[in-house]
């Protein structure tokens, strides 16, 4: 990954619901571009703290090989709180390693002979000392929206997970929950596995997406196609993010019509023939305009299902009786079309991310179950 504290946070983010431990190398170097140790930490909400005893190996490694030394190397000293040293008996960059909810991060510098001394003689042992040869190590990744961790947890109070372990990791704007189970014997570990996800899954069904790997742009998409339906986008607010969603999935040109951002009122006329009448009398975010651009996009692109979205992202925008986060949802096909109501309480780039999320579990919903006419 790049070196910036979003790629390094994407990084771990992917990796540790995925993952029983992750290796992270290079970044640990004295520059300013070296920002591995403080992203992590970052990362995982912990401080940095000068360890003296590395800082005095550091600087009389220095002294040996004849080198200056600079204020810049003490942050090759810094380490996240609790954090184990690995040490490093050919450079002067210390790794470490964090163990974050019964998961093992291991950073190491990236100069090759550094990195290969260092997970020899650091890395391996302590993973063998941390996972057994012998055993298995199986995991299921439950991904859920529209219900909060702490929610969760008490729906699953009561639940036997027969020694597994559950995690929790907010991945806004959805919850993933990890299951992990160890042991020798793979069929039993399968087993209890299972077992497991039925319980968890008849307490969650309703927040319930998708599993592992899968994504809720890559399911609807699945969908789409398996019932060759075509669909086209009016967003508002989104700006052309579900849109974006959907054509990240290969293949999305056998569903995806095309997609129009009506932003203005304008637009909405122009565009999508929302009547000027509709939204002088009740907004451009109202549930009646929300349904005219879903039929009008419908209709421009002669597709099965018309998609259309407008709110209020914020900061401003908003009013005492649509404040801002309100948001509308519309989706037509060719016998009905059926509106949502939302208020979502985040900042702008949450209430489109979020808006985003809702357009597209409602689409899935449609294609799997059937929507009815009541908002929430």
């Amino acid at each position: 990954v790049g070196d910036s504290f979003e790629a390094i946070a994407a990084g771990l983010d992917f990796l540790l619901p995925r993952s029983e431990a992750v290796v992270v190398t290079g970044g640990l170097g004295p520059t300013a571009d070296d920002i591995t140790t403080e992203a992590i930490a970052k990362f995982l909400g912990r401080k940095l703290i000068l360890d003296d005893d590395a800082l005095a190996l550091i600087k009389e490694r220095m002294r040996q090989r004849g080198r200056p030394w600079s204020s810049n190397n003490e942050k090759q000293a810094l380490f996240p709180t609790e954090a184990h040293k690995l040490k490093n008996t050919v450079g002067t960059a210390w790794g470490f390693a964090l163990w974050e909810r019964e998961k093992i991060i291991a950073v190491i510098p990236g100069v090759p002979a550094e990195a290969r001394q260092m997970f020899l003689e650091e890395v391996v042992p302590l993973l063998k000392r941390a996972f057994p040869s012998n055993d298995y190590v199986l995991t299921k990744v439950i991904k859920l929206s529209g219900i909060s961790e702490s929610l969760v947890d008490q729906r699953l109070a009561d639940i036997d997970l027969m020694g597994l372990s559950l995690g929790y990791y907010p991945r806004f704007p959805e919850l993933q929950l990890v299951l992990t189970a160890r042991g020798k014997e793979l069929n039993h570990l399968q087993e209890k596995v299972a077992n497991a996800l039925k319980k968890i899954t008849e307490k969650l069904k309703d927040y319930i997406f998708a599993y592992d790997d899968e994504t809720l742009e890559g399911i609807v998409a699945h969908l789409l196609q398996e019932r060759k339906l075509t669909i086209a986008l009016a967003e508002s607010l989104t700006g052309g993010l579900i849109g974006d969603r959907l054509t990240d999935v290969p293949g999305s040109s056998t569903f995806f019509e095309r997609g129009i951002i009506a932003y203005s009122n304008r637009a909405k006329i122009e565009l999508l023939s929302v009547p000027p009448a509709v939204i002088n009398e009740y907004g451009a975010v109202s549930r009646e305009t929300a349904i005219y651009m879903a039929k009008g996009i419908r209709t421009l692109a002669n597709t099965d299902l018309g998609l259309a979205v407008t709110g209020i992202a914020g900061p401003t925008g908003g009013s005492e009786i649509k404040p801002v986060g309100t948001v509308y949802i519309a989706l037509s096909d060719e016998t009905d079309t059926y509106c949502t109501h939302f208020h979502f309480p985040w900042e702008r780039r949450r209430n489109k991310i979020l808006t985003s999320q809702w357009a597209l579990l409602i689409l899935k919903r449609y294609l799997t179950e059937g929507l009815s006419h009541e908002s929430s």
